[in-house]
Formats: C-alpha cells, structure tokens, sequence
C-alpha cells in the first residue's frame, strides 16, 4: 500500500533509539523526508545511517536537548530551511523513572512533567505554524499505556502523561478545518533499550512477567510501532484525528 509520504517532510524527537527511531525508519522506508533527533552524537549518526539506508528521501540528524527550548526552536527551524516545508511531526520525550507514586516527592512530579509532558507541548507549538503553512499536517505524540491503563509500578507516568491527552484533544478542535490531523499514540511493552533497563539481574524471569500480560505472548518491536506510526502519518488516515491508539499486543482489557 502506498502511504503517500514520498517527500513528504517529517520530524521525529528522540529518534535514536527506541520507537522513536521505529517511527524516523517506518517514515523513511514510505520515501519521506526524516529530520530526527538525539542528544548522543554517536547513536545520532548510527540511526541516521540506519534511516539513510532505508528510503530515497534524505535524511538529517541534529544534536537537540528537548528541554532546551531555544535548541527545540532553533532546530525546527533549521529543518525547514533545509527541506522546505514541514508535514509530519512525531513528538517524544524520556519517560519518568518507575516506583509507586507515594515513593515521589513534589520536585520529582515538577521533573517528571519537564522531562515527560512539556517536550511534547513545546514541540507542537513550534511547529504547527509551518503544519499550517504547508496546509496539510500530521502530528503524532508517542506517550504510553498508562494514560489508558494505569500501572501501579509507574506512577509519575500514570499522572503526568494524562496531560498530553488533555492537550492533544483540545487540538483537534482547534485544526480541525486546516487538514492537521492529532492522535496519540500510547504504546504498550516493546523491546527497547527503556525496557531493557528494567530487566534488572533477572532478564528472562522480568521478561516472562512483562510478556504474560500480552495476549500476543510476546513484546512488540520498533518496527510494530514505527509501522502504526507511519499510518497514522500518510493520506490514507485523513478522518482519523483526537484518538489514543494503544500499540500493546492487547494488553488493554477496558471496552
């Protein structure tokens, strides 16, 4: 199926590693533009060789700390200068750290909403000025399943994630004559290097314990999401906008 994404312009956050990257691949294997970024340079340069490898478009990597916004600022910028115009935007950002939600004080839910709720607000304001200007937009926030299904174990995620869904709600009524499409996309378990730390020294046991909550038996892969990602991106998504799309092998049991 054709995507209709060949040259399109995307920016990816956080794209090195993870489901960021799994979008920035899924985006240039459809023949899009990809600007990703990352704050390591080496991991920048392997995924952009990596996305390089994948599509005719081109491909761009800058150093960016989401939470500067001046660098956030000047690297939307810089994209659009060198590519022209701006379609599709994939917003993503650190997650909190795990523990119940009493085990927090204040100033941690102060960093958990810097680190894990106001990358994704900056980033789309940023850019919805040139998504409107292009006259045709997608903006995609990568959160998590949590702002559906609570998890004990990550409790500044339950509570300071909610709030991208407020914002990318009231988004919709505000582009929707302008042909900018909002969804969310809330993933579920995947085999990334965010999972992969909590393994812990038990891998195989913690592994079992993430996997038999899964009815499809199994973690996704960047590749799973990155492919939702790319649809929700492409022309064929147009009457798909203000939804929260859970990417967890149905793990979700509410109706």
């Amino acid at each position: 199926m054709d995507l209709g994404l060949a040259g399109r312009v995307a920016l990816v956050a956080a794209g090195t590693s993870g489901l960021g990257l799994g979008a920035a691949c899924a985006l240039a294997s459809e023949g899009a533009h990809v600007a990703l970024c990352g704050r390591d340079p080496d991991r920048l340069a392997a995924a952009s060789q990596k996305a390089d490898a994948l599509g005719p478009g081109r491909v761009l990597a800058s150093t960016v700390d989401l939470l500067d916004e001046a660098a956030v600022a000047a690297w939307v910028k810089s994209t659009v200068e060198e590519l022209g115009e701006l379609h599709v935007v994939v917003t993503n950002s650190a997650g909190p750290p795990p523990g119940v939600v009493t085990g927090f004080r204040l100033p941690d839910y102060r960093q958990a909403l810097e680190t894990s709720l106001l990358p994704h607000i900056g980033l789309a304001l940023e850019t919805l000025p040139h998504l409107r200007a292009a006259g045709w937009g997608r903006l995609l926030m990568i959160t998590s399943e949590t702002v559906r299904q609570p998890i004990p174990r990550y409790g500044l995620s339950n509570v300071v994630r909610v709030g991208l869904v407020g914002f990318a709600k009231s988004l919709v009524y505000e582009l929707g004559a302008t042909g900018i499409t909002v969804n969310v996309l809330a993933p579920g378990y995947h085999r990334t290097p965010a999972v992969d730390r909590q393994l812990g020294d038990e891998p195989e046991r913690q592994l079992a314990e993430f996997t038999a909550e899964i009815p499809l038996g199994r973690l996704g892969e960047p590749a799973d999401f990155g492919a939702v990602a790319a649809f929700l991106a492409s022309e064929h998504a147009s009457f798909v906008t203000g939804e929260v799309l859970l990417v967890d092998g149905g793990a979700y049991r509410g109706i």
